[in-house]
C-alpha cells in the first residue's frame, strides 16, 4: 500500500494522488519526490562522490564481492521475492546485479540524492527510482524485501529507518542489510566517509529485532583480508597529516595485481560462506531477518 505522508492515509492506486486530502508528490530532477522538510539523513554524504564511485565500482574488488554475496544470500533466502525496494542505491550498481539475477523482479531504487539516481537509472533503466527519505517511507506492507548496502552507518536516527523498514515490508518479508563492523577500527576512512558509527553484532541484532524482524542470519565478511585492512587503517591513524584531507579513493585505486589479488581472498571466503560457514570477525556484517 501506498502512504500519504502528509496525512498518512493508506491507500491502493496506480497513481500517488492521495483520496483523502489530494495531495501528492512533486517531481524534483525527474523522479518523484517524498522529502519532507526535515530530512533525517541530510549530512549522511557528499553526493559529489558519485562519479568517482560510479568509474570506481565495477572493478574494485569489494564492490564485486560484495555483490556477489548479496546475490548469493538473496538467492537463499528470498528466492521468489517480486518486489524489492532499495535505500540508498547510490550509483545502481547492486541493482545492476540484482536485475541481471532476477530480470522479473520488480525492483524499486531510492535516494536522498537525485544525482546518484541518475547514475543508476543508467544502469538499470527497467527500474523505478524514488527521490526519498529513509525516515519517511511512503509505503506500508508492500515489498517482499527491502535492502540497505553500507547505508545505516550514515544515518543518525538508525532505529527510525529500521522501524519505517518494518511497516513497509508485508509479513514474511525480508530485510538484507550491510554495515561496517567494530568501534575500535575507526579511521579517517570512515571520517571521509561521512559514517556516524560502525557496528557491534549486538548492537545491530537488537536494533534490527526492535524493529519487528528475526533475525535469520548473521554474519562477518571481508575476514581473510581483516588483518591488513586493520593494520591499513590504524596505521593511517598515526602516519597521515591532520592538516591533510584524507583521500577517501585510495583505498579503491589499487593496482590491478593487487585487486586481483584480493578478488581471489574474497572468493574463497565466499566458498565459506556457501558452505554455511559463518565468518567470527571481519570488517563488515552482512544481517538478514524476517518479519513474522
Amino acid at each position: 500500500m501506498k502512504v500519504c505522508l502528509k496525512c498518512k492515509e493508506t491507500f491502493v492506486s496506480k497513481n500517488w494522488v492521495c483520496p483523502r486530502c489530494g495531495s501528492f508528490p512533486r517531481k524534483k530532477n525527474g523522479y518523484l519526490s517524498f522529502l519532507s522538510e526535515a530530512v533525517c539523513a541530510e549530512q549522511g554524504f557528499d553526493s559529489g562522490y558519485y562519479p568517482q564511485l560510479a568509474s570506481l565500482e565495477e572493478k574494485n574488488f569489494w564492490f564485486r564481492f560484495r555483490n556477489k554475496l548479496l546475490l548469493w544470500a538473496i538467492r537463499r533466502h528470498f528466492p521468489g521475492s517480486e518486489r524489492f525496494l532499495e535505500i540508498g542505491s547510490g550509483t545502481g550498481f547492486v541493482l545492476s546485479g540484482l536485475h541481471n539475477d532476477f530480470p522479473e523482479m520488480k525492483i524499486i531504487g531510492s535516494d536522498i540524492y537525485p544525482q546518484g539516481l541518475d547514475y543508476a537509472r543508467q544502469r538499470v533503466p527497467d527500474a523505478t527510482f524514488l527521490h526519498m527519505d529513509a525516515c519517511n517511507i511512503p509505503f506500508e506492507d508492500e515489498f517482499d524485501l527491502i535492502g540497505m548496502f553500507d547505508i545505516l552507518e550514515h544515518i543518525q536516527d538508525d532505529q527510525k529507518v529500521l522501524n519505517q523498514v518494518g511497516k513497509a515490508v508485508h509479513e514474511n518479508g525480508g530485510i538484507i542489510l550491510t554495515v561496517p563492523q567494530y568501534k575500535w577500527i575507526w579511521s579517517a576512512q570512515d571520517n571521509a566517509a561521512f559514517h556516524v558509527r560502525r557496528y557491534s553484532r549486538k548492537e545491530l541484532r537488537s536494533k534490527v529485532e526492535a524493529a519487528g524482524f528475526t533475525i535469520v542470519y548473521m554474519t562477518s565478511f571481508i575476514t581473510l583480508l581483516f588483518p591488513l585492512l586493520v593494520f591499513s587503517r590504524l596505521a593511517a591513524n598515526y602516519i597521515e597529516r591532520s592538516d591533510v584531507p584524507h583521500d577517501w579513493t585510495r583505498e579503491l585505486r589499487l593496482h590491478p595485481f593487487i585487486n586481483a589479488a584480493f578478488e581471489t581472498l574474497c572468493n574463497l571466503e565466499l566458498l565459506f560462506l556457501k558452505k554455511s560457514v559463518r565468518m567470527p570477525v571481519g570488517s563488515s556484517l552482512l544481517c538478514i531477518g524476517v518479519k513474522e
